[in-house]
């Protein structure tokens, strides 16, 4: 196999990495359209999708100036196949595979999920990656997602999905109800940590049908409501010099997201009894669910897996790791089968 080309354009990062097949990072080059969509308060698909045409060649070519390497070293391509923006990721997609093409490579078509659910393994500064028990359960909490799977040798089984919005959109939501700016997660987090998360109590969001999914909405929807009686109408606020009353209920919005989270982890350790668990996605960056879910581990005598922050965002390091997963698991590597897919769960 050799050195893997990783190729991620699903949503609003252009990414490309070269990884070794025991996956050791040699380089990992994001660039970010944050300040593109920041305008209109979320990501605009056409936007994403010509951002991503202009900054990919250079984004190539530095990754591999980085890994100190040339086309004619990389032994297989790894590209983003789903889920995301489907214009975004044909950009991303159609430039893996006339590489892929052009020097005879093998291509895996990576599901982006899949990437974020193994990252949590990845180490930066060329080391290699910590080791997988098989089973273990993974938490995939992102922008647009909130998934808990169980991951076996062969297979990855899905026990919880969000129904509704997921983690990070309603951060985003409310943020920019606030006048916080976007994206709304980081900025959040930096303002929970000086208020209470416990002045004010929001009920954890159950689906009806008494399954383990996520339900987000209920959550975002009580939140607009506090916010609408304190006259807070979107106007921009400095993040820095915020009433008192308004951090602790920002700080007690964000305790209600990572208590959901946890109560569902609790649960399913305690029916599976799995005894191990990997947090990932770009939530998976925020300071109380990292600290939450670490805490929980130690008492409850389960290894909890935190992804470096740099793997928390979308990246093209953990679609190649994920890629070498995949092809050492038989996944297709004809160029010619990789096909985008604007939805792509875990597990299907």
């Amino acid at each position: 196999m050799g050195l893997v080309l990783g190729i991620e354009t699903s949503c609003d990062e252009t990414s490309a990495a070269v990884l070794d097949e025991d996956g050791r990072v040699r380089s990992n080059v994001v660039s970010s359209q944050m300040q593109a969509h920041a305008r209109y308060g979320g990501v605009v698909p056409e936007v994403a999708a010509r951002a991503h045409l202009e900054n990919l060649p250079a984004v190539l070519e530095e990754a591999l100036e980085r890994a100190g390497v040339g086309l004619e070293e990389i032994g297989m391509i790894a590209a983003t196949a789903g889920p995301g923006l489907i214009g975004a990721l044909l950009v991303g997609l159609s430039a893996a595979k006339a590489i892929a093409f052009a020097r005879n490579l093998p291509l895996v078509g990576v599901n982006h999920l899949e990437g974020h659910l193994f990252s949590a393994f990845l180490r930066p500064g060329g080391d290699a990656p910590l080791p997988a028990e098989y089973p273990f359960h993974g938490l995939v909490v992102s922008g647009g997602h909130a998934e808990l799977v169980r991951v076996e040798e062969d297979r990855i089984v899905a026990l919880a999905r969000t129904r509704d919005d997921a983690p990070g959109e309603a951060f985003d939501k409310i943020a920019r109800r606030a006048g916080l700016g976007y994206p709304g997660g980081p900025v959040v987090d930096r303002i929970a940590a000086k208020g209470r998360g416990d002045r004010f109590p929001f009920a954890i969001g159950r689906a009806g049908d008494g399954s383990r999914d996520f339900s987000f909405s209920g959550l975002k929807t009580a939140m607009l409501r506090e916010l609408e009686k304190r006259g807070v109408d979107g106007k921009p606020l400095d993040p820095e010099a915020l009433d008192p009353e308004l951090v602790d209920l920002l700080a007690s919005f964000q305790r209600a997201i990572v208590a959901a989270l946890l109560d569902r982890v609790r649960a399913v350790h305690v029916e599976e009894g799995v005894r191990a668990l990997a947090l990932s996605g770009g939530v998976a960056a925020n300071s109380e669910l990292r600290a939450t879910l670490a805490d929980w581990g130690r008492g409850a005598g389960v290894p909890v897996y935190l992804p470096d922050r740099s793997f928390t965002t979308d990246n093209a390091a953990m679609i190649a790791w994920a890629g070498v997963i995949g092809a050492r698991r038989g996944a297709p590597t004809d160029p010619a089968a990789a096909a985008a897919r604007s939805r792509w769960p875990l597990g299907a």
